[in-house]
């Protein structure tokens, strides 16, 4: 065999950089249960828990669903460069870390990001082909909207504000690589998982 021939075992050999798997999309698509579906299926995987001035609901935890700090706080870190995204989302401000992105990736794992699209374009702005963006979707506007209203987690003026917000995220969907249209939960979490497994056998990486 030409020692050419050889060079992909040469790649395959070398420590591997990890990517990023953007989830993105308007409040109610159900983004945040197809990642932690995905957490349970997908090995090598890691979650970026973002920090928010939102406060905690319900049921929420400390550094699992989110890092909860202050306005101050959240300046505080913005201004040091803390953050590889940040955002303004419902009047709240979000944040995912970019020491945690970078250890995680450089240490051969990949980050799974649950953020708005906002973060997802800056995400995608500073990894480039690092980061596979995957815009999820009701099959309608009506289910989206009848998924915010049986949340029961919003005041009558915050579940406003998220549909309106929500045609606005929808208009971004040309920006994403992939859409997922979530009506059947299993079957767009296979789908996910999917993208996911076709994003580690790109031959582009390993050359």
């Amino acid at each position: 065999m030409d020692e050419n021939g050889l060079d992909i075992f040469a790649a395959l050999a070398k420590p591997r950089t990890g990517k990023l798997f953007v989830f993105s999309g308007p409040s109610g698509a159900g983004k945040t249960t197809v990642c932690r579906m995905l957490m349970e299926r997908v090995d090598g995987l890691v979650f970026s828990v973002s920090h928010t001035t939102r406060p905690k609901r319900d049921g929420e935890t400390e550094g699992e669903d989110y890092f909860f700090v202050s306005d101050e706080e959240f300046e505080n870190l913005s201004r040091d460069g803390a953050f590889a995204e940040q955002a303004v989302v419902h009047n709240h401000r979000y944040g995912t870390s970019r020491a945690f992105v970078d250890e995680k990736t450089s240490a051969g794992l990949d980050v799974l990001l649950d953020i708005d699209v906002q973060g997802a374009a800056q995400i995608s702005e500073a990894y480039r082909d690092r980061a596979a963006t995957i815009f999820i979707i009701t099959p309608t506007l009506d289910v989206l909207v009848e998924r915010l209203r049986r949340r029961g987690t919003d005041s009558p003026e915050v579940l406003a504000t998220r549909i309106k917000n929500a045609e606005a995220e929808l208009a971004r969907y040309v920006e994403f690589k992939y859409y997922l249209i979530n009506d059947d939960l299993d079957t767009c979490v296979r789908d996910a998982e999917g993208i996911i497994r076709a994003e580690r056998l790109l031959v582009s990486d390993i050359i």
